[in-house]
């Protein structure tokens, strides 16, 4: 187990880097940056519950899409965290932060019918797409030109997968009823 005195850099510490950012623009940054990060990560698992409990008609087509949105997702949060990183803080990066931070209600742990979890999940992209917007303009206001790059890439990710979801959800048929 480590020690306080073990510690290379506490959670809490913006450290200088050749990035030239101020300590305090970056600290205010990243405090709305975990909690993007614990969104996304939560979003990420509930994806993957539902990639491994969807059954029904469209089971195979569900399964493999859900699987590549949950892959999208872990891919996407992997680079705000190093970007996070890259601007002098440690990402937030335990269980009980990610479930303390996150900006939306989590589905519970049993499994419901799949237009109940990708409602859940639709209102899960809403929440995050709203706060990437947020974040792309506070890297704008700050200057970060690279963190509003990476931030637009999430963003067309969230906006491309909730596209989908919506029509998925759809009640559109050929046939009458």
């Amino acid at each position: 187990m480590m020690t306080e005195e073990q510690v290379r850099q506490a959670f809490t510490d913006v450290e200088e880097t050749a990035l030239g950012f101020n300590e305090d623009t970056v600290n205010d940054f990243v405090q709305d940056v975990h909690v993007d990060i614990a969104g996304l990560y939560a979003l990420y698992h509930q994806l993957k519950k539902h990639h491994w409990v969807v059954e029904g008609d469209n089971f195979r087509d569900l399964h493999e899409y859900l699987g590549e949105v949950a892959y999208d997702v872990e891919e996407h949060v992997d680079i705000v965290a190093e970007r996070v990183q890259a601007l002098g803080a440690v990402p937030l990066n335990t269980m009980h932060e990610y479930n303390k931070h996150t900006p939306f209600s989590v589905e519970g742990v049993d499994a419901y019918p799949i237009r109940t979890s990708l409602e859940n999940d639709l209102e899960a992209f809403k929440v995050m797409i709203s706060r990437v917007r947020d974040r792309i303009g506070d890297a704008i206001d700050n200057n970060d030109y690279v963190s509003e790059d990476v931030f637009r890439g999430v963003l067309d990710m969230l906006e491309e997968h909730a596209h989908h979801l919506e029509h998925y959800l759809e009640d559109d048929t050929l046939y009458e009823s």
